[in-house]
């Protein structure tokens, strides 16, 4: 069982850096020192999709972690 929970571990967390660098895409480097952040603009389409992904599969992370925790 705990085998099963750290591959299931493993898998997430690579789902999560891709999900993350996916979204990333196109923003630059000048948006990690504080710049880039003059306008806004609502997620739409596949953006969307992405971002509430990615908090689906973080949070399914954090239930995994804390079951590894209690087995």
């Amino acid at each position: 069982m705990k085998n099963i929970l750290l591959i299931s571990q493993i898998v997430l967390s690579i789902l999560i850096a891709t999900l993350i660098l996916l979204q990333a895409q196109g923003t630059g480097l000048g948006s990690t020192w504080g710049g880039g952040g003059e306008t806004y603009h609502t997620k739409r389409g596949l953006e969307k999709v992405l971002f509430y992904l990615t908090i689906a599969t973080i949070t399914i992370f954090a239930a995994v972690s804390l079951a590894i925790i209690m087995v």
